[in-house]
C-alpha cells in the first residue's frame, strides 16, 4: 500500500463586505455542506481503522492461544498502542511493513 497525501488549497473567503445576504447564507450553506461531508468520511475512516485493529488483535490472541507466538514473543508496545487506539503515521511506523500475512 503506497502512502498517498491528497494535497488541499483553501480558497480565500471572497470580500464579505460585498455580498448580498442571500449570497452569505449559500456561502454558509455551502461550507456547511462540504464540511459535513468531510465529517461523514473522517467517521468512515475511523471505523476501518477500528475493524482493522480488533483484526489485528484477534489474529495475534489467537497466535498466542495456538503457542505460536508467547506474549514476549510480540511487541507489547505496538500491542498496546493498538489497544489504546494509537494511530500511527504511517505503515512503517506501525512495524507494519511487509506483514501482509499477519
Amino acid at each position: 500500500m503506497t502512502e498517498e497525501r491528497i494535497e488541499t488549497s483553501v480558497e480565500a473567503l471572497p470580500d464579505l463586505k460585498t455580498l448580498a445576504d442571500d449570497e452569505l447564507r449559500a456561502l454558509i450553506r455551502d461550507l456547511a455542506d462540504e464540511e459535513n461531508e468531510v465529517s461523514y468520511r473522517r467517521r468512515i475512516l475511523h471505523g476501518k481503522i477500528d475493524i482493522l485493529r480488533a483484526e489485528l488483535v484477534s489474529r495475534l490472541q489467537k497466535q498466542v492461544g495456538a503457542g505460536e507466538k508467547s506474549l514476549t514473543d510480540i511487541d507489547i508496545a505496538r500491542l498496546t498502542d493498538i489497544l489504546a487506539s494509537k494511530v500511527p503515521t504511517s505503515i512503517d511506523d506501525a512495524g507494519l511493513a511487509g506483514e501482509a500475512d499477519v
